[in-house]
């Protein structure tokens, strides 16, 4: 059936949100995966009623139905043809918590760490931790057996589900338990299982069936270790196991029934943890002395490797590697708990002295924390070898015994080697699960995927493995199971979804009659769009689609990182819709590389739609583990698409503001005084499409330009360093007194205070707005001006963060060829940075400040805003800052229809944070952009980090005269 059709069967059925535009199915085409399925449908139900519906619907019109979560599945589990079922949009609720049965009743779309955050005031936690864990549902995890870090002291899904309510793909709807000694009949209850016999009870009869006549096999071939989760676990369904059917159907990928609510365990969280990190000459020697430590009984024990770490140094910085671990190529992090920290580190430390490691530490708090982030981060990190290739899953979490783990290691390592493969190994080693991402060429030669994976599974079924150890087999395994199960495993196999599914409605291709391993993939369907990538990442070698297919698909971008400073992705936390969110926008381009469901090139309007609601904020840049730079992509296909083509109103009006500004100097009361009659300020707004709602800025009286030449020569400058001030556009025009506050404290810095000798500008505007070859152009002239300050190598400090960034990153992007833009980029200093950094400085006094600090979103994601936290820090400053986007994001916030998704941003963060600190917390804001939006939505002034130092500097009377240097 034909898109179209089947939505209107659909809402027919009572169904009201279907969605089969392009756009929508090129962003569910995919999960964390290889794999490309675009559905003809998805559909986001509201309750129980509509997702029987749409599987009635489905078993009517012969269509296939995959039920879906937040789309994190590595191995294609959450793809298909037919109808999509998204269940994290409504029905994602956590409906009771129990304290005394530590039980919590979910609905699918329950984020993991949202039933944590339901039983964290009862000291309850759900056990089960993937690294995806803050934005990873509860249905997913049930539907792979996701197990995580933790698993070891907690148990996988599977030993955390007590009753699943579901409905078979034959339609049945029953509540999946426990039968105990009453057997599988008594594990199926509620609607449709009455006394009677209904189909669900001759369902159980038949199930039983099928256990019973190969009763020898399944005690043989499953359950042989903990993270064998490959293909249907049987093993739960055997009456010395209860005949636990909710367990059974934990693990079955959506492939036998859809979960409508379900019934889950919770655990006590640790009081107090330590965690003992060891050092070992390589991933393989770290694995040997797994089995050693086991048991001191740890409640998570994981693989680390240095490899991944040189992935994230040169990512981010060495800042971005805690200066905690010990010598070694490999370690183990083993974390321990305690009811106090001192018995927690005291475990740490024992565990540590068996570890026959070069080199240990026990860590706790905040570098502990650090560490347990770049582990998680691990997927998107491995997303790229040390030499800077692609690299994808598919091979993602094998497993073996834990007492095998390091041989297999070596012969995985071998093996790879012999295919001219590489990968970063990580993983849960506690449980033998080892996680890689291997620079499989799919664009190139896709055929070395399957060839591999069929040598790499007749590796794992020889040392007694499984395919997957904890994110279930998708397409990318289920062909796979026959080098791990015996043939008559696998017709049990389909015997059980003949039982619950018939038709082969649910998830079709996965597990039973699997899909080729080679079939369906991404990456081979993508082309080269016309046009070509500005902003080229020098690894991606100007390559739109390589640069593109960044992302993976991990949905870091969805989770909320506003509480530990993160940015990414502002838009997705106000709408909540996988349209605004980093990997959304990423697959409708992934589809114009394709060429098929976006097909009209950068002119279609799937992409106009995808980027509307980009704030070009850059946090994906830094926040997202595989470097996706959203802000980046829509600068270019606002450029390709605007290209010799009359542009919108306000890429006129707000892209050239620096112009306007200039024009505006020459009189700026009269150009206050027009835009403040409201007739003429309503017409100023709609000729440059701005929103009705937004106060128009107003002009400084005078220009810092201005003040900076004319200052009374009463003093000669003072003798120091040269520093090259950059006066930006908006510090230039808006607001001077910035400016005039960063002269006062580089002077007392010791510094000689410089500015060019004409005003030039970065380009940002142009940039945001997509006109790139203007952007090249102002650059141009920028490093033409900047002349003298390169010759004399003089620090260029910049006091408008995203001015800053422009001149520390998108400088040597859009100008590669010009040498002078990597010396620019090299000399570009933060005020911080340059202050932190000068010898004998020390701050001001402000130990009395008690302050909010928002970064800038430009600053956090190329600058850093740690030299920042430590200046404040070193002038006893009681600092918080807070993560997330103002909202305002330059032009972004101030075009018409973006005004709504401009306060919301503003509203997941800084504002509750600016509210709660109460009116005489300090606002520290060093972003134009920022600082507006304060004043116009929370009525408080931000001030700029130069104007805070400067307020607590002796009073010495006027700053010396000032000068400007030729270009």
């Amino acid at each position: 059936m034909a898109s179209d059709g089947l939505r209107e069967e659909l809402r027919r059925a009572g169904v009201d949100e279907v969605d089969t535009g392009g756009r929508r199915r090129a962003e569910y085409s995919s999960d964390a995966s290889n794999y490309r399925v675009v559905p003809r449908a998805v559909v986001f139900p509201r309750d129980a009623d509509e997702v029987l519906a749409t599987l009635d619907v489905c078993r009517r019109t012969g269509v296939p139905l995959v039920p879906r979560g937040a789309g994190t599945s590595i191995a294609g589990n959450a793809v298909g043809e037919g109808v999509v079922l998204d269940f994290s949009r409504h029905m994602n609720r956590v409906l009771r918590v129990d304290p005394e049965a530590r039980t919590a009743v979910v609905q699918p779309g329950a984020v993991l760490d949202a039933v944590s955050a339901a039983g964290a005031p009862h000291g309850l936690r759900f056990g089960p931790d993937p690294s995806t864990h803050a934005r990873a549902t509860i249905g997913g995890a049930l539907g792979n057996n996701a197990c995580g870090a933790r698993a070891l002291a907690y148990g996988r899904s599977s030993d955390n589900a007590l009753e699943l309510d579901v409905v078979t793909g034959g339609g049945a709807r029953f509540t999946a338990g426990r039968g105990g000694h009453g057997g599988l009949a008594a594990a199926m209850t509620g609607p449709g299982a009455g006394p009677a016999g209904g189909p669900p009870h001759e369902q159980a009869a038949a199930l039983d069936a099928v256990v019973r006549r190969d009763l020898a096999l399944i005690r043989t071939e499953f359950g042989r270790f903990t993270r064998q989760v490959s293909g249907y676990s049987m093993q739960h369904l055997l009456p010395e196991h209860g005949a636990d059917l909710a367990k059974f159907l934990v693990g079955t990928e959506g492939t036998l029934a859809v979960l409508l609510q379900a019934t889950v365990r919770l655990v006590e969280a640790p009081r107090h943890t330590a965690l003992a990190v060891l050092g070992y000459p390589d991933m393989a020697a770290a694995a040997d002395a797994v089995p050693g430590l086991l048991p001191h009984r740890p409640v998570a024990m994981e693989g680390m490797s240095a490899r991944l770490l040189d992935v994230l140094r040169d990512r981010r910085g060495q800042a971005a590697v805690p200066d905690v671990l010990p010598a070694g190529a490999g370690w183990i992090f083993a974390e321990t708990a305690g009811e106090s920290g001192a018995e927690a580190e005291a475990a740490a430390r024992a565990l540590a002295a068996d570890g026959g490691c070069l080199d240990s530490a026990v860590v706790t708090g905040a570098a502990a924390a650090a560490l347990w982030r770049i582990r998680e981060d691990g997927a998107g990190l491995g997303g790229r070898t040390p030499a800077g290739a692609p690299a994808w899953p598919g091979w993602e979490d094998s497993a073996v015994p834990p007492e095998r783990l390091g041989a297999y290691l070596r012969d995985l390592s071998a093996l790879m080697r012999g295919f001219g493969l590489d990968g970063l190994m990580y993983g849960h080693f506690g449980e033998g699960c080892v996680h890689v991402r291997i620079d499989f060429p799919l664009a190139e030669r896709p055929a070395v995927l399957g060839d591999f994976l069929q040598e790499a599974a007749a590796l794992a079924g020889g040392y007694g493995g499984s395919v997957s150890g904890e994110h279930g087999d998708g397409r990318a395994r289920g062909a796979l199971l026959h080098h791990m199960y015996s043939p008559r495993a696998l017709e049990m196999f389909a015997a059980v979804k003949g039982l619950f599914d018939p038709d082969d409605l649910l998830n079709p291709g996965v597990i039973v009659r699997p899909r080729p391993v080679d079939a369906d993939l991404r990456l081979p369907a993508a082309k080269a769009p016309p046009g070509r990538l500005a902003f080229a990442y020098p690894h991606d070698r100007g390559d739109f689609t390589a640069a593109v297919h960044r992302c993976v698909g991990v949905g870091k971008c969805r989770a909320d990182g506003t509480g530990s400073g993160g940015v990414m992705c502002p838009s997705y936390l106000a709408t909540r819709d996988e349209k605004d969110s980093t990997r959304g926008r990423a697959r409708v381009l992934q589809e114009l590389a394709n060429g098929t469901l976006v097909d009209r090139g950068w002119q279609s309007p799937e992409i106009a739609e995808s980027l509307d609601l980009c704030l070009s904020c850059k946090g994906c840049a830094s926040d997202c583990p595989a470097g996706v730079d959203m802000a980046t992509y829509k600068a270019e296909a606002l450029h390709q698409r605007y290209r010799r083509r009359l542009r919108p109103p306000a890429h006129y009006a707000l892209g050239w503001l620096p112009r306007w500004a200039r024009a505006a100097a020459v009189a700026p009361r009269l150009v206050n005084a027009v835009l403040g009659v409201p007739a003429l300020a309503a017409l100023a707004r709609r000729a440059g499409g701005i929103d009705a709602r937004r106060p128009l800025p107003r002009f400084a009286a005078g220009t810092f330009r201005r003040w900076f030449t004319a200052r009374p020569a009463s003093a000669a400058r003072p003798a120091g360093t040269p520093v090259l001030l950059w006066a930006d556009t908006f510090t230039d025009h808006f607001t001077p007194a910035v400016g005039r506050a960063a002269v006062r404290v580089l002077e007392d810095a010791g510094y000689d205070v410089r500015l060019t000798g004409r005003a030039v500008c970065c380009g940002l505007t142009w940039i945001s707005t997509g006109q790139l070859d203007g952007a090249k152009r102002q650059l141009t002239r920028t490093l033409d001006a900047l002349g003298p300050a390169l010759d004399g190598g003089w620090p260029i400090v910049g006091l408008e963060p995203s001015c800053t960034a422009v001149l520390r990153g998108e400088l040597t992007e859009l100008l590669p060829d010009d040498p002078r833009a990597a010396r620019a980029a090299a000399a570009t200093r933060t005020l911080a940075e340059l202050l932190t950094a000068t010898p004998g400085w020390t701050p001001p006094d402000l130990g009395d400040v008690r302050a909010v600090a928002q970064p800038h979103c430009h600053q956090h994601a190329v600058l850093g805003w740690a030299p920042d936290a430590a200046l404040l820090r070193a002038a006893g400053a009681e600092v918080r800052a807070v993560g997330g986007c103002c909202g305002l994001a330059g032009n972004f916030g101030v075009e018409k229809g973006h005004y709504d998704v401009s306060v919301a941003v503003a509203e997941t963060a800084l504002l509750p944070a600016v509210r709660a600190a109460g009116p005489d917390a300090v606002v520290l804001a060093d972003g134009f952009s920022c600082r507006t939006q304060l004043d116009q939505l929370a009525d408080r002034e931000g001030v700029h980090l130069a104007e805070l130092l400067a307020s607590r500097l002796p009073t010495t009377g006027e700053a010396p005269p000032g000068g400007t240097l030729s270009p």
